[in-house]
């Protein structure tokens, strides 16, 4: 006999897969699958099994074929009757191990560093659990049935709308929400653009800047071309046959500091000059401390510029969110590209966020981080004065980490130390393009990501940091 799925939902709140095969009657049958079931462990210690009446009629076979199968088992010690509570595997009936596993041993969990200070990432402790929980309810309890169904690529018009009135509001975004389209993050935007053709080589960016990035563009075909920066910022005058330039204008990542406005303006010049387009990555564009907030450059020209931004510093990495504000021209062929199904997003999640946006609970989530940041910014920054006060710190007007610049010759060993001390932090050569001309200087630092660590670590982490320099 075929495998049979019993389904009892209604009765113990799980379906139960029973494959009936081999010699002898359906009885027979089924009281093997069933001791085959618990032996395996597929049935654990005290689970409930379907009644007789619910059981026969899943599997098509005579109510009594079930309770002689059940007697059978139950004499046999495999489950227990009793009156009241049904029929049940029983607790000493444990599932048989593996030949060579040692018993209650469990395979080794990775353990991460003792002292996090990597880059890119928020202190996900402080995420707002209370009230993005309620804008979860409020979402699902409101969402109209459509929702569960196939969704629009271009993302949920809820969520579309909310960030149109967010990102005009607090970073000068020009868009409607027709020219929105929802991703799941800023690779995901990458990958969407140069699937779409959108993105062609040869196309400019900053001479240092995360490794993924240039690496997901080089498989998609998209030849890079490194971009000399100072302390304007990058240079956008040296721009010349390129195709297109991707730039984090707010805060150069990993570098620090604004685009000059100047350069700003004169990139924008550049690209309706040339036909050339610019994908503005806006990177911590929300985090700002010393200085007044820098618009968005998309807002000089929403025909030129793709402006793609996420939650994954201001919420958490864990909420798959972003958004591209594309070019009126580029809209469909991104959406042809995403396909006729909503890919990557939850639409649940989406719709929460909407909720969240609309509420205000994400500016006040913002605000707070903010400030948060900020103390950590600034118990960085004395720590150092204090204890190694030949080490320059820089890149801290905004954003969640700094810039450490060490003496000449001493990244690779500073970086091994710390890691010796159980801190991990990033090396600052890695994020130099490999193409990048002597004209760029290779600057030895680290990158220290002071949002990563919780509340309660990041005490211990700034002291083991402060360990792990090089003498003057």
């Amino acid at each position: 006999m075929s495998g049979s799925w019993v389904n009892s939902a209604e009765r113990i709140g799980a379906d139960l897969h029973l494959e009936l095969s081999g010699p002898g009657g359906r009885r027979a049958a089924l009281t093997r699958a069933l001791r085959d079931a618990v032996r395996g462990g597929r049935l654990a210690p005290g689970t409930r099994l379907p009644p007789y009446r619910s059981l026969a009629a899943d599997l098509g076979v005579a109510r009594n074929t079930v309770a002689d199968a059940y007697a059978e088992l139950v004499a046999e010690g495999w489950l227990t009757a009793r009156q009241g509570s049904g029929t049940r595997v029983a607790e000493r009936a444990a599932p048989s191990r593996r030949a060579g596993k040692a018993p209650g041993t469990a395979p080794p969990r990775a353990r991460g560093p003792r002292h996090d200070l990597r880059q890119g990432t928020p202190d996900v402790s402080g995420f707002p659990r209370t009230a993005w929980l309620a804008s979860y309810r409020r979402a699902l309890q409101q969402a109209p049935n459509e929702v569960f169904g196939p969704g629009d690529p271009a993302g949920r018009v809820e969520l579309r709308e909310a960030l149109a009135e967010y990102l005009a509001r607090a970073r000068g975004v020009r868009s409607t929400p027709e020219r929105i389209v929802i991703c799941s993050g800023f690779a995901h935007a990458l990958r969407l653009l140069s699937e779409a053709r959108v993105l062609r080589g040869p196309l400019a960016v900053e001479a240092y800047g995360l490794p993924y990035h240039r690496d997901l563009l080089s498989r998609a075909g998209v030849r890079t071309v490194p971009l000399p920066l100072d302390e304007r910022g990058a240079r956008v005058d040296l721009l010349e046959r390129e195709r297109g330039v991707l730039l984090t204008p707010a805060h150069q990542f990993p570098t620090g500091g604004p685009l000059h406005a100047g350069r700003r303006a004169a990139v924008v010049d550049w690209a309706r000059a040339r036909g050339g387009l610019i994908v503005e990555d806006d990177y911590d564009g929300e985090f700002r401390y010393d200085r007044k907030p820098v618009g968005a450059l998309q807002g000089l020209d929403p025909e030129r510029v793709v402006f793609v931004g996420s939650v994954s510093k201001s919420l958490s990495p864990a909420v798959r969110l972003g958004w591209m504000v594309l070019p009126e021209r580029h809209v469909g062929e991104v959406l042809a590209v995403k396909g006729e199904r909503e890919a990557w997003a939850s639409v649940l999640d989406q719709l929460s966020l909407a909720d969240f946006l609309a509420r205000g609970s994400y500016d006040r989530h913002v605000r707070r981080m903010r400030q948060r940041y900020r103390e950590r910014r600034d118990r960085l920054v004395a720590a150092l004065a204090e204890r190694v006060p030949h080490i320059e710190v820089t890149g801290v007007a905004a954003g969640l980490h700094a810039v450490l610049r060490l003496p000449p010759g001493t990244e690779a060993a500073t970086v091994a130390r710390a890691g010796r001390l159980g801190v991990a932090l990033d090396g600052l050569s890695g994020f130099r393009h490999p193409r990048a001309p002597e004209t760029v200087p290779a600057y030895d630092g680290l990158v220290v990501g002071y949002a990563t660590p919780s509340e309660h670590a990041y005490a211990a982490a700034l002291d083991a940091l402060c360990t792990t320099f090089p003498n003057p």
